[in-house]
C-alpha cells in the first residue's frame, strides 16, 4: 500500500486515497509490477502463487482465538499485538484496547473508546500506549486498563509506541518522533525527518537500545537518536532512493530495526538488508535481499520476505543468502517471525506458513479466518500470535 505526502493535510489525504485505491487492487491481486496494474484477468504473472499440497513435517496447534474488535480492513497499518508479563495487548480501529492472558486467551480488561485506534499497542514499564488516526496518544495502566494520560501529536499514529527509560516514544506519520514523560504525558522533546513524495503505507516502530533510539525512515535510512534529548547521533542509508520516478525511488524502512548485542539489522522496501554496528552506525554488510515490514532473527540467520513474495534466509555474520523460498510469490506476505526452528509468514488470504529455518522448505500451513495477515506475527515463550485485518487474534504452538 502506497501513500502520498503533502504539506497540505487535505491534499495529502485525497492524494493518499487515490493511490490507496489503485494499490489496494494490487495488494489483493498480488501484483508486483507497474505493468501488471492494468492487465487483464488472464495475466498469469500478476496472479498470486497457488498453494500446492505437501506433506507437513511439523504439527501446528491452535491454542486460542479471540476478537480484538473491528480490524484495520484496508487501512494498511499492519496492527499487531504486544506481549508483556504474560499478557497480550491488542488494539483495533473500532473496539478500543484489550488485554488477554497469553496462555489461555482469557479476557483481562477492555478499554473502550470511540477513537480510531491505529498505532500500537506498545507495552512496557507498567504502561500500554496506543495512538489514533487523529493523532491522539493514550497511555493505560497495564494491570487494569485504566487511563493514565492523553496527549496529541502532529499526525496520525500508525506505528506502535516504544516505552523505555521513563519515556514513551511516538512515531507520527509525518516523520516526527515525540518523546513523552511516561508518568505524566508531558512532552520532553521531538525530532522530525523530511518525507519523500511517495512512501509505502506504514511506519517503523522505534527500537530501543542502551541510551539510544533507532528509527527506520521513509527515505531508506536508519537514524540513531539520544533517548535523553532526541539529538541525532548518526544516520545510515539502508537503501538509496534512486530511480526514474517517485514510485521507483520508494525505499522505506517500515519494519522496526532489530538490535542484537551491538549489531543492528534493518531491511527496506527496495530489497536491501544491512547489518550495522549500532554504536557507530558503521555498515558491517549489505545485501540485495530485503523487504518492507521487518525481519525475523534466528540464532545464526535472519529471514526477510521481499516485495515480490520470495522468502530469504541470510547469514547473520556475512549476509550471504542461505536459501530462498519462491513458492509464495505475489501472496502479499507479512514480515517473517521466527518460532523455534521455523520462520513464519502470513499472507493476503489469511494463511500462515511455517518454513524450516534450516533449508526453507514448507513444514506446515494453517488458515486463520479469511482476512489478510499483514502484520508480522509476534512470538513469546514459544507461542506465536497473529492478528489479521478483521481484528482476529490467534495463538499457535508448533511441534
Amino acid at each position: 500500500m502506497i501513500q502520498a505526502q503533502s504539506s497540505t493535510g487535505a491534499l495529502r489525504k485525497r492524494a493518499a486515497a487515490i493511490v490507496l485505491i489503485a494499490f489496494t487492487a494490487i495488494a489483493l491481486g498480488g501484483c508486483t509490477t507497474v505493468k501488471g496494474w492494468f492487465g487483464g484477468k488472464k495475466d498469469q504473472q500478476a496472479e498470486p502463487a497457488e498453494l500446492t499440497d505437501f506433506t507437513p513435517s511439523a504439527s501446528v496447534n491452535k491454542l486460542w482465538s479471540v476478537q480484538a474488535g473491528k480490524g484495520e480492513q484496508r487501512l494498511g497499518v499492519r496492527q499487531r499485538p504486544a506481549v508483556a508479563d504474560g499478557r497480550v495487548y491488542a488494539a483495533a480501529v473500532e473496539g478500543g484496547v484489550r488485554a488477554f492472558d497469553l496462555q489461555t486467551g482469557g479476557a483481562v480488561w477492555h478499554y473502550e473508546t470511540e477513537l480510531p485506534i491505529s498505532g500500537g499497542p506498545g507495552a512496557g514499564e507498567g504502561l500500554v500506549v496506543v495512538g489514533s488516526l487523529e493523532g491522539d496518544v493514550i497511555a493505560l495502566d497495564a494491570a487494569t486498563g485504566a487511563e493514565k494520560w492523553k496527549a496529541k501529536v502532529s499526525n496520525e499514529v500508525i506505528a506502535a509506541p516504544a516505552i523505555g527509560n521513563g519515556l514513551v516514544f511516538v512515531r507520527a506519520n509525518d516523520g516526527r518522533i515525540t518523546a513523552f514523560d511516561a508518568g505524566s504525558g508531558e512532552r520532553r522533546w521531538f525530532w522530525s525527518k523530511e518525507l519523500p513524495v511517495l512512501t509505502v503505507r506504514g511506519n517503523s516502530t522505534p527500537t530501543l537500545g542502551p541510551g539510544y533510539l533507532f528509527v527506520g525512515n521513509d527515505d531508506g535510512s536508519v537514524t540513531a537518536l539520544s533517548m535523553s534529548d532526541g539529538s541525532e547521533l548518526w544516520t545510515q542509508a539502508i537503501a538509496q532512493p534512486e530511480g526514474r520516478s517517485e514510485l521507483d525511488r520508494m525505499a522505506d524502512v517500515d519494519g522496526p530495526p532489530v538490535l542484537d548485542g551491538t549489531t543492528l539489522y534493518a531491511t527496506s522496501f527496495k530489497r536491501q538488508t544491512m547489518a550495522i554496528d549500532a554504536p557507530s552506525g558503521r555498515p558491517m554488510w549489505s545485501k540485495d535481499n530485503g523487504g518492507v515490514g521487518g525481519l525475523g532473527l534466528g540464532s545464526d540467520r535472519l529471514v526477510v520476505a521481499d516485495p515480490g513474495g520470495t522468502v530469504w534466509a541470510l547469514d547473520r555474520a556475512t549476509g550471504a543468502a542461505m536459501w530462498q523460498q519462491a513458492g509464495l510469490v505475489r501472496r502479499n506476505l507479512s514480515a517473517p517471525a521466527v518460532q523455534g526452528d521455523y520462520a513464519v509468514v502470513g499472507d493476503f488470504d489469511g494463511y500462515l506458513h511455517w518454513l524450516k529455518l534450516s533449508d526453507g522448505t514448507l513444514a506446515a500451513r494453517t488458515r486463520m479466518g479469511g482476512k489478510a495477515i499483514l502484520a508480522q506475527p509476534v512470538v513469546v515463550d514459544g507461542i506465536l500470535i497473529a492478528q489479521n485485518t478483521d481484528g482476529e487474534l490467534t495463538a499457535f504452538q508448533v511441534q
